[in-house]
């Protein structure tokens, strides 16, 4: 593998990481926005382990689709 072959793949793997990084910050802002209770003080204050389980299962299936994606 040459240098600049190298260069190139670093740069691209950056680029997608900012992007999948971008979509998944959007994703839970969406959520949190959507959601008709502070997801804060659930989880933080009553602690309500269901929704952070529920928040952890939608971020990890974002994150899978994001992979996917990124993989092609």
């Amino acid at each position: 593998m040459k240098l600049s072959d190298m260069s190139d793949a670093v740069v691209s793997s950056a680029v997608f990481a900012g992007i999948g990084l971008a979509v998944f910050g959007i994703a839970f802002w969406i959520m949190t926005k959507v959601a008709p209770f502070s997801m804060k003080k659930e989880i933080e204050e009553d602690q309500n382990v269901a929704l952070g389980v529920i928040v952890a299962g939608v971020l990890i299936g974002i994150a899978l689709i994001i992979s996917a994606a990124i993989h092609g």
